[in-house]
């Protein structure tokens, strides 16, 4: 796998370790290079490939677009040129992004893109790199023991005295990043192809969210107060969607199992990261 050292990538690596695993940071494989993509898998020659590697630094790419695009569309086509050499099945991950945000439903599988960002923008072309008998994987909101992510920013200033404002105009669906890589696993036990929307359930604004961090660490969820995105100082570079709540409507269709509503899953991972 690629991406190893990333958050959902550890969760993986951790999930998959009845099987043996390749495991492959950035450190040991750099996706934007095609003859360490080509040289790294075709000497492992894996069964299947859960790609994980990604610029997700959502700001960085709006003033790095080309290093956005060599990583997040190139990368997948060097790792799916590598899997196709091999015969490996192949897993993806992306974004909520790929959706600018506008209409006032949930996003399913069967909508039209229309990324706003960079970032949005270069995840979506790497879906365009994916063979139809390989999988793309949209996620939002990762969470999780592993890196820098909401969770853990809502404890460190729960320690702190300073105020907490979080935006109340942004919706989404938080996801573990533990419940995320059970179901990857399942995509590469089944090999299943297409596009697939994971998420946890229960679609709540970034406040709201903040709220029930503090709530499930024992705090006060009323320390938190709402801003609009349009306050934020400074301004964030890369536009967020306004709604990037995503509906597992494929999953749902095919009678798979949803993963659960992120509140369940959110007190066994405060207690992790505390």
């Amino acid at each position: 796998m690629t991406g190893a050292g990333g958050m959902v990538g550890r969760e993986v690596v951790e999930v998959l370790q009845p099987h043996e695993v390749i495991a492959l940071d950035h450190a040991a494989l750099d996706v934007g290079d095609r003859d360490a993509v080509l040289g790294a898998i075709g000497v492992a020659h894996p069964d299947a490939i859960v790609h994980c590697a990604a610029m997700t630094a959502v700001d960085a790419c709006e003033s790095e677009p080309d290093k956005a695009f060599l990583v997040n569309a190139l990368g997948v086509r060097f790792v799916m040129e590598a899997a196709r050499r091999t015969g490996a099945y192949m897993v993806t991950l992306s974004t909520d992004y790929v959706f600018d945000g506008s209409q006032s439903e949930p996003y399913h599988e069967w909508d039209t893109p229309n990324p706003a960002s960079v970032y949005g923008q270069s995840k979506l072309a790497g879906e365009f790199e994916i063979d139809l008998e390989c999988a793309v994987v949209r996620t939002s909101w990762v969470i999780g023991r592993y890196g820098a992510n909401m969770a853990k920013t809502v404890l460190r200033l729960a320690a702190g005295d300073s105020p907490m404002r979080f935006v109340d105009d942004q919706r989404g669906c938080p996801t573990v990043a533990a419940d995320l890589a059970t179901v990857l696993r399942t995509f590469v036990v089944e090999r299943l192809p297409g596009t697939w929307h994971v998420t946890n359930q229960g679609a709540v604004s970034w406040f709201e969210f903040a709220g029930e961090v503090l709530r499930a660490a024992g705090h006060d969820p009323a320390r938190v107060e709402p801003i609009s995105t349009a306050d934020l100082d400074p301004p964030r570079p890369a536009p967020r969607p306004a709604n990037s709540v995503l509906d597992n409507r494929a999953l749902r269709l095919a009678g798979r199992p949803l993963l659960p509503d992120f509140r369940e899953s959110l007190p066994a991972l405060v207690r992790a990261v505390r």
